[in-house]
């Protein structure tokens, strides 16, 4: 009797809930793939506050754009290997405050707020916190399927990379002109800064955003030199040329916001 109760095999419902359990159980690579590069990009994060409190300004600084590289990296294998999840994008957001909102606190605070340590840790706390509080936006909008069409070219706020590279910016320029120390080292000048950035980040001022936009074939020609010549600049001075840059991106936000108003003019035409 044993015997036969033994040679009855399951049946078929139970045999699917067995291979369901076994797939969730089982995580093939390529969904793994775009969660490691996020977390490359933490620990680059991560690892600027370590070199902050060392006092090593390069390697602090060279860990953020590590962490910018990884940033970049990281939603574009997701896309490429249809990997995309929930908890990808909940890991990213923590990443990108680790890395783009706390290290460029702590790094300014190190290098130049600590010379007036309370307002100066108070502005780096802001920073942080603005930085929290547009990552949770920017979280929110993505479920929001009632933005209008005009506000695809455009960012709400700095995003957080930019807003790092804003925070940090005196100091990029400092490698270079260090003769400018009594003005790019000033506490008061870095604290007007991170004040301006927070500020930024969680304001709703149109800030560019080039994913979907599109260059036309006559243009094609003249942007690859300037691409070129940038990366030039990069090699040769990379400090410089990223403070430059940082520059140019602060200087096109008027620019940004007038062509949104354009933007939304003609849309509320059309309508």
């Amino acid at each position: 009797m044993i015997k036969k109760v033994k040679d009855i095999k399951a049946p078929n419902g139970a045999e699917i809930k067995k291979k369901a359990i076994k797939k969730l159980k089982e995580v093939p690579f390529r969904k793994m793939a775009p969660n490691i590069v996020t977390l490359m990009a933490l620990c680059a994060g991560i690892t600027t506050i370590r070199f902050a409190i060392m006092g090593k300004w390069t390697s602090a600084i060279l860990c953020i754009f590590f962490a910018c590289i990884f940033d970049g990296l990281d939603g574009r294998v997701a896309r490429k290997l249809k990997a995309s999840s929930k908890f990808g994008a909940e890991l990213d957001s923590l990443s990108d405050f680790v890395s783009f909102g706390v290290a460029p606190a702590i790094l300014m605070y190190q290098w130049s707020l600590s010379a007036i340590p309370h307002w100066g840790w108070i502005f780096t706390l802001m920073f942080a916190a603005a930085m929290s509080m547009r990552l949770a936006r920017f979280n929110t909008m993505l479920e929001d399927s009632a933005v209008p069409e005009y506000w695809s070219h455009y960012f709400v706020g700095v995003p957080a990379p930019m807003a790092a590279a804003m925070g940090v910016m005196p100091l990029l320029i400092w490698f270079d002109f260090k003769e400018l120390e009594f003005i790019l080292r000033n506490p008061y000048f870095c604290s007007f800064m991170m004040i301006l950035v927070a500020f930024l980040m969680v304001s709703r001022i149109p800030t560019l955003s080039l994913k979907k936009t599109k260059v036309s074939s006559d243009w094609f020609v003249p942007l690859m030199i300037l691409l070129a010549l940038f990366v030039s600049c990069l090699i040769t001075k990379p400090w410089l040329t990223l403070g430059i840059f940082t520059l140019c991106y602060i200087l096109t936000i008027p620019i940004t916001i007038w062509q949104f108003m354009k933007d939304k003019k003609q849309a509320e035409k059309a309508e």
